[in-house]
């Protein structure tokens, strides 16, 4: 049965949350402050987290970190009442692989975790593949980007979503296709989470993010990755 540890000071929607998971099926655990959580990442062994950033002890972002630091791959996704960009770039840039701002509907925040769920149980199943543009090199088999010869960390978001990009080198990726290939979501779902991703990878392997020569936007339409190295 797939574990989800539930990092929520709120005792009322921690539990509410709780018995939601476990009545989707899953086995679900609550620790209601940062240094809970630490022993619980252990004790319990979580398949995924669901991750408040308010926390008594230690916040969501510092718990973040330190999972990340220490090679944690245990996929997290922020559920919080920041909704400010600067926080949502943070905790993508930490390595969140999703983020959801409260209040949300429980079914909603049930097919995020499936979707992040999906993706990571069919991850690493692309044919060995390396890929260039620019000074920017890609092992898709590996999984390991290099820029300019120095590697480059991308979270695994950031790394599927460059890897569908690659897919379609060259032709334009729609919203609904990202939001698919990468998120799991089967129908389009109010969301900046792409264009925060593409901003976190763009500060990643662009010269210059604010005007990028490889991941180019196609207004009102997608993304796309520029097919030369010019």
């Amino acid at each position: 049965m797939t574990r989800v540890l539930i990092v929520e000071d709120n005792e009322t929607l921690a539990l509410g949350l709780r018995r939601s998971l476990e009545a989707a099926g899953f086995q679900a655990r609550v620790a209601a402050d940062g240094r809970a959580a630490e022993i619980a990442l252990g004790a319990f062994d979580p398949d995924l987290v669901v991750l408040d950033l308010m926390l008594p002890e230690k916040d969501g972002f510092e718990l973040l970190e330190e999972m990340r630091a220490a090679g944690s791959p245990v996929p997290v996704l922020i559920l919080t009442a920041r909704g400010e960009e600067l926080d949502k770039l943070r905790g993508f840039r930490l390595g969140a692989d999703d983020y959801v701002v409260k209040p949300v509907g429980v079914l909603e925040l049930i097919a995020r975790v499936e979707a992040i769920l999906r993706r990571i149980d069919g991850a690493g199943q692309e044919p060995p593949q390396a890929w260039g543009f620019g000074d920017v090199e890609v092992d898709r088999t590996r999984r390991t980007v290099r820029k300019g010869g120095e590697p480059v960390q991308l979270s695994r978001l950031e790394f599927e979503l460059l890897s569908c990009l690659l897919d379609h080198r060259g032709a334009v990726v729609d919203r609904a296709t990202l939001l698919d290939r990468v998120w799991g979501y089967k129908r389009p779902v109010p969301t900046r989470t792409i264009d925060t991703h593409i901003a976190t990878l763009r500060a990643k392997i662009e010269d210059r993010p604010a005007r990028p020569r490889h991941i180019l936007t196609v207004r009102k339409v997608g993304y796309r990755l520029r097919a030369d190295d010019g």
